[in-house]
């Protein structure tokens, strides 16, 4: 049986709202938790672009990508990903980072939907 979660971000911080969107994607709430195994779990994350962020939070906060190639290292700010993708896609980076690096986890992303 799929169980559905609903997580308000209206006034929230996004590191908490994501963390808690990890801990329900894994299933670590439940009693019937098994690490190697994805849980019949929906996350579904409402208002994110309510969510409350400092001024500072938003301009210093760095994400570091490289390509691998010379010259290829790029930093983006928080502000400048929300306003090239939106708020949906810095939630997705955030709930990324959260959830264990294994083959399990582009399949536990796919239970995550995010509306803002």
């Amino acid at each position: 049986m799929i169980k559905t979660y609903t997580i308000d971000a209206s006034g929230k911080i996004l590191g908490r709202v994501a963390s808690e969107a990890a801990k329900e994607l894994m299933g670590k709430n439940r009693p019937d938790y098994v690490a190697n195994k994805v849980a019949d779990i929906r996350v579904s994350i409402i208002n994110a672009s309510k969510t409350k962020m400092s001024e500072s939070r938003m301009n210093e906060t760095l994400h570091e990508s490289y390509s691998g190639f010379p010259g290829g290292f790029k930093t983006k700010t928080n502000a400048k990903i929300i306003e090239k993708k939106g708020w949906k896609s810095l939630y997705e980076l955030a709930v990324y980072g959260m959830l264990p690096s294994n083959k399990l986890r582009p399949l536990m992303m796919k239970n995550l939907t995010i509306t803002e």
